[in-house]
């Protein structure tokens, strides 16, 4: 009785292992295509772990002081046991992911009370919607440690394990504290769990004596005073700064209207028409570009029903993630960003709502539930790997079509530049910190370039100032730019009308003004006499 018990706990484990399997056999597989190109966000947290293996020690991430170099710490022990390369930094999010997947899987298990739920839920969160797929396989700095972060917590407080009573109690709130506290210095996306998981604590609490009530408290705000304690340090050092970036300074200039009501007016059509789109998977995140549109208003019919049949079945925590995330998003500068990015964490829940609608068909017709499973699993994989033949762009972070980069021309460009002894000048933000990788910092530039068609330019895209010194210092600079005719006829111009001699080359779209007569600096050039964001 007992071997036959063991048996089937065995197979009970088998099928959700292979799912774990294949949702890392099928990321490899996209990265055997080059279908997601290494970007300029990801590069960061690429040289970020190569300093940190070489001394340095980063509390966040270069030139945004509210990301956590959670990330990077990863990526310097991938490279530390295989070397440096984009494969190494990659390996660490099908890693995560994976975590990600298994998760789900308990947490589906525990709302649905279904084998064939969680592992219909688990499945579809290995083969998900191309934004999913993009931001756990290219690295922004957070986005898979959130994820799991998310995860981990909201398993922390299903099946009474944070409120059980008992001498060990205390050590579990610690704990539970400890985490969220990493969590939220890792990224402060994750108050999209920690918000309704907060008051769902606090309603559980309500009837609990108040000195049980005060230790509990007391405990976890101790755990997460040390979890984030490089939040909090950093906060006292920056006078306040670390707040402003977590209200979405980063990308204020993205809402350009002259009123909240007009702002708030960006936002609703951001959320609903972009956001939202993006989540179900029936947009690609960096265009407007419906996915196989026919197939396309099956899984948004299917989803909204799921959304529509949850609404019935409670799962508070999940809807309090989604209103969580709605609210933000309309509140805050973070509403101006159309690439759907920050609905992330919004997967687990429609995931698990996805399955519990297949489960309550699955009792009424299992061959039409496990068709719906697998349109919506062809819809997410042919979708993703349609944008993968596409190149450029590929299944790209940049929603921007000027900075859309053929970086299968990288090492071209890095071999041309060093056969001209051009090791340092000028470039934009999404052309510096890739070739700076991978040429091992030979080649070093300022992001002192616009590449905004309008020639606007911030500041916070030079996110690294000891590039910046080392190009200034130099005798010579080179300048590069990518698909803006606008910007090489004003470099041509300012540097004809300066005396100025100098060559030109092309090299896929990365366009090279090198060999000058003298060095000459941007604001001779004076790039920075347009917008300024």
């Amino acid at each position: 009785m007992n071997q036959t018990s063991d048996i089937r706990n065995q197979k009970s484990y088998l099928v959700p292992a292979l799912i774990v399997v294949l949702s890392a056999v099928y990321k490899l597989f996209l990265l055997a295509f080059n279908a997601v190109p290494f970007n300029g966000d990801e590069a960061i947290v690429a040289l970020m772990a190569r300093h940190i293996l070489q001394g340095e020690r980063p509390v966040f991430f270069y030139g945004q002081a509210y990301l956590g170099a959670t990330d990077a710490w990863l990526v310097a022990l991938s490279f530390s046991i295989f070397g440096e390369s984009v494969l190494a930094i990659r390996v660490v999010h099908i890693a995560l992911f994976a975590g990600v997947v298994l998760t789900t899987y308990l947490l589906a298990k525990r709302y649905l009370q279904s084998e064939w739920g969680a592992r219909a839920a688990m499945l579809w969160m290995a083969l998900p919607p191309t934004m999913l797929t993009l931001y756990t396989t290219a690295t922004l700095g957070g986005y898979t440690e959130t994820l799991l972060f998310g995860n981990i917590l909201l398993l922390m407080i299903t099946d009474e394990w944070l409120l059980a009573a008992g001498r060990w109690s205390v050590a579990r709130w610690l704990l539970f504290g400890i985490v969220a506290g990493f969590a939220f210095y890792t990224f402060p996306l994750v108050l999209i769990y920690l918000v309704p998981i907060g008051l769902w604590l606090f309603y559980q609490l309500r009837l609990k004596a108040w000195r049980s009530y005060l230790i509990a408290g007391l405990a976890m705000c101790c755990g997460v005073a040390i979890g984030s304690a490089p939040w909090w340090l950093a906060l006292i050092q920056s006078g306040g700064v670390l707040l402003a970036e977590m209200t979405g300074a980063a990308v204020a200039g993205s809402v350009a209207a002259p009123s909240f009501i007009g702002s708030l007016g960006i936002r609703l059509i951001n959320f609903w028409l972009f956001g939202l789109a993006s989540w179900w998977g029936v947009r690609y995140p960096w265009s407007a570009e419906l996915v196989l549109p026919v197939l396309g208003v099956v899984a948004l019919v299917f989803y909204l029903g799921a959304l529509g049949y949850a609404v019935k079945r409670g799962a508070r925590l999940l809807w309090g993630m989604i209103v969580t995330l709605g609210v933000t998003y309309l509140i805050t500068s973070f509403g101006g960003d159309p690439s759907g990015r920050y609905f992330l964490p919004l997967y687990l829940p429609l995931a698990i709502f996805t399955a519990m609608l297949l489960q309550r068909i699955r009792k009424q017709n299992v061959i039409l539930a496990v068709l719906l499973l697998v349109v919506l699993l062809g819809y997410n994989v042919g979708g993703t790997w349609l944008a993968a033949a596409r190149q450029p762009p590929g299944i790209t972070t940049q929603f921007d079509p000027v900075t859309w980069i053929d970086h299968t021309r990288d090492q071209e460009l890095i071999d041309f530049l060093l056969e001209q002894g051009e090791t340092r000048g000028y470039t934009n933000y999404w052309v510096q910190t890739p070739i700076a990788f991978l040429s091992h910092e030979r080649i070093i530039s300022a992001a002192r370039l616009p590449y905004h068609l309008d020639l606007g330019y911030t500041p916070r895209d030079d996110r690294y100032p000891p590039y910046t010194q080392a190009v200034r210092a130099a005798p010579r600079a080179f300048y590069i730019t990518v698909n803006h005719p606008a910007l090489d006829a004003l470099i041509r111009e300012r540097l004809t009308a300066l005396g100025v001699t100098y060559q030109e080359h092309s090299i896929g779209n990365y366009h090279l003004f090198y060999g000058l007569a003298r060095k000459v600096e941007p604001e001779e050039l004076g790039i920075y006499d347009k917008v300024t964001r």
